[in-house]
């Protein structure tokens, strides 16, 4: 069966639900990219249709990271809307609290790293020092302050971004 991603709508306007994964290790989060973008975000990916936030958080990182990840607590639920490549989008992301399995060699990473999506897209992996990332074209950008003092509860967030990404 075909699998059915939660994202619907046209060329001028698009809804997603996407989970993503904050994945904190000695002071440093791991952000990823498209190769070809300009922007960083969290791991993660596209909910399917039917699938629950947390499994196909469960699922992306296996699929993008090789790992089989521990999902904890649900830090954000943001509403995200902002302009990519010409269209306007509605997001709804999940964002939680994600935890490598023992004996992970990921944190040992100083360098980027890829893997490739199913439609052949090239995805860079880096670890960056959360103190660095204020600084950085972070998206959401609720997220350039929050990895740095996350909330002791979950926080629903909206952000409006202005900023124009994507060619």
């Amino acid at each position: 069966m075909e699998r059915q991603i939660v994202s619907f709508g046209d060329e001028a306007a698009r809804f997603n639900f996407r989970a993503a994964a904050v994945i904190i290790e000695d002071g440093r989060v791991l952000l990823h990219r498209a190769e070809v973008e300009d922007f960083w975000s969290l791991p993660g990916g596209r909910v399917e249709m039917k699938e629950a936030a947390k499994d196909g958080l469960r699922r992306e990182m296996l699929e993008e990271l090789g790992e089989e990840v521990e999902i904890g607590r649900l830090v954000w639920v943001g509403e995200n809307f902002f302009e990519f490549g010409g269209s306007d989008f509605h997001e709804l992301g999940m964002y939680f609290e994600v935890s490598l399995p023992a004996g992970s060699a990921l944190p040992e990473r100083t360098e980027e790293w890829y893997a490739v999506e199913d439609n052949g897209v090239k995805i860079c992996f880096r670890w960056f020092e959360l103190a660095a990332v204020p600084g950085m074209p972070v998206v959401p950008g609720f997220l350039r302050e929050g990895l740095g003092a996350m909330p002791a509860g979950t926080e629903h967030v909206t952000y409006r971004d202005e900023t124009r990404w994507g060619r």
